[in-house]
């Protein structure tokens, strides 16, 4: 048997944080991405956050989007089929989850923004987000933090269609 570091053996033990995820639409088929206030690389990403205890996986996707983008004025058009996740790094592990979470498993939302860019307040009472804007559906995984590329790739082809089949 190959020797595992303790470190290895006890990532493969931890359990996967809850969460959701937002694919916020616009009237073009545009997705909102944003740039978080703690990174400091030049990536950006859609909504997200943890799922409170309580909530459904719906009920969390709506207060996140009120807590990060000061509104929740969408049309839900579909959930992802399955839950996806992605894995943190073992600095990540250690530094941001304190050891708590392997990674993050998300239920996904596609959502269509029933309101007006004005309606974008990222100055909540816990600001995530600097500055946000509307991208092309294809260049999602090219703008997210690498370990993210691959859950975002499955939602472009997840949502693909749907997406490109949106009236404008």
């Amino acid at each position: 048997m190959p020797n595992m570091t303790t470190t290895e053996l006890d990532i493969t033990s931890l359990p996967y944080r809850p969460g959701v995820g937002m694919m916020v639409l616009n009237q073009n088929r545009e997705v909102l991405v944003a740039q978080r206030l703690d990174s400091s690389v030049d990536t950006w990403q859609m909504p997200q956050g943890g799922i409170e205890k309580g909530e459904t996986p719906l009920q969390a996707a709506l207060r996140e989007l009120n807590e990060e983008i000061g509104t929740a004025n969408v049309e839900v058009l579909a959930e992802s089929q399955d839950w996806l996740h992605y894995d943190y790094t073992p600095e990540l592990i250690q530094n941001v989850a304190k050891g708590r979470c392997r990674g993050i498993r998300q239920k996904w939302f596609l959502m269509r923004f029933l309101g007006h860019d004005k309606d974008i307040d990222l100055n909540t009472s816990v600001p995530e987000f600097h500055t946000w804007r509307w991208t092309e559906l294809e260049t999602l995984p090219d703008l997210v933090f690498p370990l993210k590329r691959p859950l975002y790739k499955r939602l472009v082809a997840e949502f693909g269609e749907l997406v490109r089949n949106q009236i404008s």
